[in-house]
């Protein structure tokens, strides 16, 4: 069985969180607009019983946080340092994941610094081939030399995913397996399903809010309880700053319930449960 710990990497909004989830074939990672709404690594398992010519291959994809070029407080810090712990332990190879859509920043700058200290097979992945303009492809031209392998995909459609496996299978090592897949209730490994839920929360807040909150927007998941007829009771608090309040409540409470139905339709279509989910906003400095 061909087997090994896959990390992606790039800068914030390149798609490396729906790419993550296409591939695993399972919502495993929060996405939004925002930039760098991944704020920690996520450990998700991937299986094909039949990769390749009868055998077997298993990964463990990581997601990573978008890398900033400025570390403009101590929150940026620390999520690029969970990046770049990532690449430094035991990974079998890397894929660098950039948007053709965008000018190339000094981000990329850092991250191919990061990459070139490291020795495994690299992947650049080249995203959203599905659309074509605007097109700053040229601008990227230059760091093909640097990698074992060049691909082209759309995460977001899906196209072309396949030949992220198929490259994957040809580099990755032989071993033994790496999880018993009929131990994995969700492919998402290091995430509790309570922790689920406040990422979905979350991710909801900035689809809702879009630019208008911070980045220091929580939630905290209290209560999950089950009740008559097998209905989950989910309380939880949106943590935020006194001026951003009234703004994710807003008037007469419509964005709240806004987030609260968002949320509740995902989590009643992805478990075929029935779910009441009480939310509040409180202020935390």
């Amino acid at each position: 069985m061909k087997v090994g710990t896959v990390a992606l990497i790039g800068r914030p909004n390149t798609g490396k969180s729906t790419l993550v989830n296409n591939l695993v074939g399972h919502k495993v990672a929060i996405t939004s607009p925002k930039p760098q709404t991944t704020q920690f690594p996520i450990y998700a398992a991937y299986e094909n019983i039949d990769a390749g010519n009868g055998v077997g291959m298993q990964v463990i994809f990581i997601d990573t946080p978008g890398i900033f070029s400025k570390n403009r407080d101590a929150k940026r810090k620390g999520i690029n340092l969970e990046a770049e712990k990532v690449l430094h332990n035991e990974v079998d190879a890397i894929l660098y994941i950039v948007d053709h859509t965008r000018q190339r920043g000094s981000e990329e700058n850092r991250v191919l610094g990061m990459l070139r200290k490291i020795d495994v097979p690299k992947i650049l992945v080249v995203n959203k081939i599905d659309l074509k303009e605007p097109d700053y492809g040229a601008q990227y031209k230059f760091m093909e030399d640097e990698f074992d392998i060049v691909l082209r995909v759309s995460a977001l459609k899906p196209l072309n995913l396949g030949s992220i496996t198929s490259a994957l299978f040809d580099i990755l090592p032989e071993g033994e397996p790496l999880f018993d897949s009929k131990d994995i209730k969700n492919p998402a490994l290091n995430v509790s399903p309570t922790l689920h839920m406040e990422e979905l929360i979350r991710e909801k807040v900035f689809l809702t809010l879009r630019k208008e909150v911070p980045y220091h927007v929580k939630v905290v998941v209290d209560e999950i309880t089950e009740r008559k007829g097998g209905l989950l009771y989910v309380r939880a608090r949106i943590l935020t700053e006194s001026r951003y309040k009234k703004m994710i409540i807003g008037s007469k409470a419509q964005r709240i319930k806004q987030i609260g139905s968002m949320t509740r339709k995902e989590l009643e279509v992805s478990t075929g449960k029935k779910f009441y989910l009480e939310l509040t906003v409180e202020i935390e400095k």
